[in-house]
């Protein structure tokens, strides 16, 4: 995909310029004309950057944009907009490089007389199977507008709830890093110094003030062998993470681990319940919901958990009676689940579910992070205790021994 800068007239006789995206010359051609455009020059605009291929973080579409690019859409459609109109107005609108480059794809695409769907599956990237599904739904059902608003409210809820924890959590990680900055210059510059005099001065030090300097001196000598081996640590565990059985067991550890395990387990059943609600609500087989919940399923173990209830599903059995079998799945999600098959509001109880979930998620999460921050002040405290400590009793044992 490439851009292009033209010159055109308008149907009014204005002659406008501006830029365009497209695999070649021929097909932005094409795409100005169908908007009425008579061009005079098409170019291929110089490439002052590498292309973005290369750097994978700066072709990301966030989240928000898919959003409001979901809602704007709807909101196009219900006024009676053309898809095509529709959706080349928002390329146009947006301002993210690279979903400005797939939405012109999307345009070529439905031009050719490919569905909505179908555009939209080439990039999974920013559109992932599970939204795609869904639009084929809504256009099979003729409520493409109502599934556009329930996709958009789906991924406001998961962008908000990451950026509550993401934002909850940036202030303790400013004071540790400012802690462990202050705690780093005064062992490498700050007691060395204090250290050297008082070996000049041949001294004999109080028992804290010798294992202080007995650390520093310790950690002079071996410091680098030591983050070398943390370094080649978590870098082993990186890759062992990225196979198949050391994700399964990083997730599963992840489910296990004290005070921040139920979180993790909470937040996914939480996830798993929406996904299956929306798409039990967009009029989906219980079966391709089943399949694509456990493709969005983040949790490798989880994920492991559904499966096995899909394939349950496919044999003829009722989701309940499958998750009642797995202790992954919590008795209030089983229950729900059971009761929304016998009644037929699946979606409802699923989506009840889900928000109990997350109120209490959001309550642990909470509840670990006021914790975390007297936790942190309480062991910076007693470092700088330790420190003050020796230095004072050094002081003292100086001017006795004087």
């Amino acid at each position: 995909m490439s851009e292009y800068q033209y010159l055109a007239y308008a149907d009014n006789k204005k002659l406008i310029s501006g830029t365009e995206s497209a695999a070649s010359p021929e097909i932005a051609g094409r795409m100005l004309t169908s908007r009425g455009y008579k061009v005079l020059s098409l170019r291929p605009m110089p490439a002052f950057l590498p292309s973005l291929q290369f750097f994978p973080t700066l072709n990301r579409v966030p989240v928000q944009a898919i959003v409001l690019f979901s809602r704007q859409l709807a909101l196009l459609l219900e006024s009676g907009t053309p898809m095509v109109n529709a959706i080349d107005l928002l390329r146009v609108q947006t301002t993210n490089r690279h979903l400005k480059v797939v939405l012109g794809e999307v345009i070529t695409g439905i031009r050719k007389g490919q569905r909505l769907f179908q555009v939209l599956g080439r990039h999974p990237e920013v559109f992932p199977k599970m939204y795609t599904q869904t639009v084929l739904v809504g256009e099979q059902s003729g409520s493409l507008e109502s599934v556009l608003e329930q996709l958009a409210d789906y991924l406001e809820k998961e962008e908000a709830d990451a950026k509550g924890v993401r934002g909850a959590l940036r202030y303790p990680a400013v004071v540790s890093v400012v802690a462990l900055g202050v705690i780093a210059v005064l062992t490498i510059f700050v007691l060395p110094a204090f250290s050297g005099l008082y070996s000049d001065l041949g001294l004999k030090l109080p028992l804290i003030t010798r294992m202080l300097f007995d650390t520093i001196d310790w950690f002079a000598v071996y410091g680098v062998f030591v983050l070398g081996a943390i370094g080649l640590a978590l870098l082993g565990y990186y890759f062992y993470s990225r196979t198949p059985q050391g994700g399964l067991l990083t997730n599963r550890l992840a489910l296990k681990m004290p005070v921040i395990g139920r979180v993790v387990h909470l937040s996914e059943l939480s996830r798993c319940c929406r996904s299956m609600s929306i798409l039990h609500k967009s009029g989906l087989p219980i079966s391709e919901i089943m399949a694509l919940t456990t493709e969005a399923a983040k949790n490798a173990y989880v994920k492991q958990a559904l499966t096995q209830v899909h394939r349950d599903v496919l044999r003829g059995q009722g989701i309940a009676a499958s998750m009642s079998r797995n202790r992954i799945f919590l008795p209030m999600m089983v229950e729900m689940v059971a009761v929304g098959e016998a009644t037929g509001t699946l979606d409802t109880t699923l989506t009840a579910t889900a928000k109990s979930y997350e109120v209490e998620a959001a309550d642990r999460m909470r509840s670990i992070i006021d914790m975390i921050q007297p936790t942190i002040t309480l062991v910076l405290g007693v470092l700088v205790a330790l420190i003050a400590s020796a230095l004072v009793s050094a002081m003292y044992s100086l001017y006795g021994q004087m």
